[in-house]
C-alpha cells in the first residue's frame, strides 16, 4: 500500500536518515522502534509530508506522493497521530475532533451530525468527555486519545500512530492495543512507534528498527524477533542490566518535604506524607486519584484549603514561581507544553530557569558562559544535539533530557517528575533513572508520578497509593511488585493497619 525507499535527510552535518525504507501493507501493524534520535521522528515526518527529503520516493499503491503538509497527507487516506500533541485546548472537544470541514446542513455546521460521526469512534476508545467541554481543561491521557479519535474520523487507509500509548494508564494503553489490531484487520495499514517495547511485541505483525539512520532490522515478522534481540538491534549491543535501586539512609528531621493533613479541594483529602533526602519515593494511582495532586501542591501550583507543606528550606510554596526560588523542579513528560521553548536555542533553554526564574548569574550573564554551562549539561546527560540549535529540531528523548538539564542547572533541592520517561527509548530512560538515582544519593528529595509500573518498581525506594484523594498504601521493599501495586492502585486496602501516612 504505502512504500517509502532510499529516503536521505541531513539537519546540518548530522545524518537523520540515510537510504531508510518500509513498506506498510493493508491488514498489518508495522511496528517502527529505534533508539531516540534513531531517526523514526524523520521518516514519520517524510511520510506525512511535513519534512522533504534530499532523496529517496514516497509511493502510495504505486504511484509516487509527495505531499504538500499533513493535512494534503490525510486527504490521500495517510493519517497521523503525532508524539507531541496537537491539540487545540481553547476549543471544545467536537471542534478538536472537526477543525476542518466540520458537517453542515442548511450551510451551518451541525452539532447533531458531529456527535453522531463522533459517538461511535469515541466510544470504541472507551471516551466519553462533555462533548462542549474545553481539550484543555482535560487529563493528557483523554487529549491523547482525541487525536487518535480526530484521526480515525478521517477514513484513514494508512494510519501513523506515534507514541499512541505514552500518557496512558496500563488499562487504556490495552484497550488502545487492542483497537489498533482491530483497526488492521479492517485492513487499514498501521504504523506503529512506541518506546514500550514489550506492547510492540503484543501489537506488532512486523518490526523495523533504525539505528543512526539506518534500517538494521528490515520488517521481521515480529513473532520471529525476540525481545532481546529487539534490544540488542537498537542498542547495537545486548541491553545493558537496570541498575538496582538502593535505599540511601534516612536523615530524620534532615532535607525533607513534608505534607501534614493537606486537603486540596476535589483532588486530596487530609494528606501526610513525608519524602526525605536520599530517596526515590514514588506516587502511583488511576486517574483522577489524587496522585499528581501532590506534585501540585509541593510544586506550587496547587493550594491546599487546610493543612501545611513544608519544603526542605521550611518555606510553604505560595505560588509556582516561589516554589522554583525556593529550589523546587517541576519535570513534566509534556515536555511541549510545559517542559522546552521549542523555538528557542538549546542554550537558552537549559539556562532559562536559573538565569530568569533565580536571577543568578546576574542582568545579563555573558551568554559564552550559558552556552558553556549548556555543552557540560548535554555531555553529562548525553543529549543529541548542538548547543545553538533549536529545541524543537531535537527528538523527543533528547528533548526530555534538556528538560532534566534545564532543572539541574539550577541545583535544585526538589525534584517533582510527572512521567519523565515518557517518549524515552530504553537506552535513554536508563541513562535517566541513573541520573536520578545519584541525585537522590546526593541528598536531593525526589518525588515522581508515573503511568509505567515498572518503572516505579525499579526505580523507587518506596511508592505511596493514593485512591479518591487519599492514601491507601505505601509499598516497600517485598511489596514492592508490580501485581502488588497494580492491586493497590485499583482495589485499595480494607485494613487500616494498611492505610499509612506514606512517611
Amino acid at each position: 500500500m504505502l512504500v517509502a525507499s532510499g529516503l536521505v535527510k541531513h539537519y546540518g552535518g548530522v545524518t537523520a536518515l540515510e537510504g531508510v525504507g518500509i513498506t506498510l501493507d493493508a491488514g498489518e501493524v508495522h511496528a517502527l522502534v529505534g533508539e531516540n534520535g534513531a531517526g523514526k521522528s524523520t521518516l514519520v515526518k517524510i511520510i506525512s509530508g511535513v519534512v522533504r527529503p534530499e532523496g529517496g520516493t514516497v509511493e502510495l499503491d504505486g504511484v509516487p506522493v509527495r505531499f504538500a503538509d499533513a493535512r494534503q497527507a490525510a486527504a490521500q487516506g495517510v493519517a497521523i497521530v503525532s508524539q507531541e500533541l496537537m491539540t487545540y485546548d481553547d476549543l471544545t472537544v467536537l471542534e478538536n475532533l472537526f477543525p476542518y470541514g466540520a458537517p453542515r446542513r442548511g450551510g451551518l455546521v451541525s452539532t447533531r451530525e458531529m456527535r453522531r460521526l463522533a459517538g461511535p469512534v469515541l466510544a470504541e476508545l472507551g471516551l466519553d468527555p462533555p462533548p462542549h467541554a474545553r481539550v484543555g481543561e482535560l487529563p493528557l491521557a483523554d487529549r491523547q486519545l482525541l487525536e487518535i479519535c480526530r484521526a480515525l474520523l478521517q477514513d484513514p487507509r494508512v494510519l501513523i500512530l506515534d507514541e499512541p500509548t505514552s500518557a496512558l494508564p496500563r488499562a487504556a494503553a490495552a484497550r488502545l492495543a487492542a483497537v489498533t489490531r482491530r483497526l488492521a484487520e479492517r485492513g487499514l495499514a498501521v504504523l506503529y512507534i512506541s518506546h514500550f517495547l514489550e506492547e510492540v511485541m503484543r501489537v506488532a505483525t512486523r518490526v523495523t528498527v533504525l539505528r543512526d539512520g539506518r534500517v538494521v532490522l528490515p520488517g521481521e515478522p515480529a513473532a520471529d524477533v525476540g525481545l532481546d534481540s529487539l534490544v540488542t538491534a537498537m542498542l547495537g549491543q545486548p541491553a545493558r542490566p537496570a541498575e538496582a535501586a538502593t535505599a540511601a539512609p534516612r536523615r530524620p528531621g534532615g532535607a525533607a518535604v513534608v505534607l501534614t493533613g493537606v486537603t486540596v479541594p476535589g483532588r486530596l483529602r487530609e494528606v501526610s506524607l513525608t519524602a526525605e533526602g536520599g530517596e526515590i519515593v514514588g506516587l502511583a494511582g488511576l486517574q483522577g486519584s489524587g496522585h499528581l495532586a501532590v506534585l501540585d501542591a509541593v510544586c506550587g501550583r496547587a493550594r491546599p484549603s487546610s493543612g501545611t507543606v513544608r519544603l526542605p528550606d521550611g518555606r510553604t510554596p505560595r505560588s509556582a514561581r516561589h516554589a522554583v526560588t525556593a529550589g523546587v523542579a517541576y519535570i513534566s513528560g509534556d515536555r511541549k507544553g510545559r517542559g522546552l521553548m521549542l523555538d528557542r536555542a538549546l542554550w537558552e533553554n537549559i539556562t532559562s530557569v536559573s538565569w530568569l526564574g533565580q536571577g543568578r548569574g546576574g542582568v545579563m550573564p555573558r551568554r559564552s558562559r550559558l552556552v558553556e554551562r549548556t555543552r557540560g549539561h548535554m555531555e553529562r546527560l548525553r543529549v543529541r544535539g548542538d548547543v545553538h540549535d533549536r529545541a524543537g529540531n531535537l527528538s523527543g528523548g533528547n528533548q526530555q533530557k534538556a528538560v532534566l538539564a534545564k532543572w539541574l542547572d539550577a541545583d535544585p533541592a526538589v525534584l517533582a517528575l510527572d512521567d519523565p520517561t515518557r517518549g524515552v527509548d530504553v537506552g535513554a530512560r536508563t541513562e535517566l533513572h541513573g541520573i536520578l538515582r545519584g541525585l537522590a544519593a546526593g541528598g536531593k528529595v525526589v518525588l515522581i508520578a508515573s503511568s509505567d509500573l515498572a518503572e516505579l518498581v525499579e526505580l523507587c525506594h518506596r511508592v505511596v497509593v493514593f485512591q479518591r484523594g487519599r492514601i491507601v498504601d505505601a509499598l516497600e521493599g517485598e511489596r514492592l511488585t508490580e501485581p502488588e501495586l497494580s492491586l493497590a492502585m485499583n482495589a485499595g486496602f480494607a485494613d487500616p493497619s494498611r492505610r499509612s501516612e506514606g512517611g
